[in-house]
């Protein structure tokens, strides 16, 4: 069950991305409270998150300033959902390919050289598990599956910088099944390759995971601009 300063949040953050409140705005605790009809200890609970995100700043004499895009953290998990939910939609999920592509190939590479004996037999049973529910159309259980395989990934790259980004990897998977980008059916080359992965670092072979993973990464970026096109730039 959500806490009050979360349904704040879910609110009030979305009306920061869309730009519905504008960088520059200026509100306070008060406004807060009558807006959204909340204490003041909620309210500032709420307005010290959104400080953490960076989308506002606080000052005593000023109030609450909305910031510009470029100060957001866009790494963050809730801003990156707000964006999915919100009319760059389809930006912020090539956006978010883009990073995919720069990011897991390499990781991929390195999981092969450095991954212990149970991330490779992990990295095999999921491989195989998101086969099985992908050729079944079961789309939420190939999630998860999707999501687990990927986290194990980064994280048996053996670079903290690459596994700290799991939770960003996490939030492109969701939002591509929440938004209805994905098939009815996930690809079956696409699954495919999540096995040669899978094998080459099982094998030890960095050289086939990077390569298979790029076709992964690209394949998936592809997809996200045929299905969000919207003609929003990329950059």
């Amino acid at each position: 069950m959500s806490t009050l300063h979360e349904e704040v949040l879910a609110k009030l953050g979305p009306l920061i991305i869309s730009g519905s409140l504008a960088p520059g705005s200026k509100v306070n605790l008060e406004w807060v409270q009558q807006e959204f009809g909340v204490s003041r200890t909620v309210a500032r609970e709420a307005v010290q998150v959104l400080a953490s995100m960076r989308l506002v700043t606080s000052r005593r004499r000023t109030g609450v300033t909305v910031l510009p895009r470029n100060e957001w953290d866009s790494y963050d998990r809730a801003v990156i959902r707000w964006r999915l939910d919100g009319p760059e939609r389809g930006t912020q999920l090539r956006q978010l390919s883009q990073l995919r592509t720069a990011i897991e190939p390499p990781a991929a590479a390195l999981a092969a050289r450095y991954a212990d004996a149970g991330q490779r037999e992990r990295i095999v049973e999921l491989g195989a598990a998101m086969e099985a529910t992908g050729a079944a159309g079961d789309l939420a259980t190939f999630l998860e599956h999707d999501i687990a395989y990927h986290r194990l990934l980064l994280d048996a790259s053996g670079n903290v910088m690459f596994a700290g980004l799991a939770d960003v990897v996490e939030e492109v998977l969701r939002g591509r099944t929440l938004h209805h980008l994905m098939p009815a059916r996930p690809k079956l080359e696409a699954r495919r390759l999540h096995l040669v992965v899978a094998e080459a670092v099982a094998g030890r072979e960095p050289e086939v995971a990077r390569a298979a993973m790029t076709a992964i990464c690209v394949e998936v970026a592809d997809e996200v601009g045929r299905l969000a096109g919207d003609g929003a730039p990329a950059g």
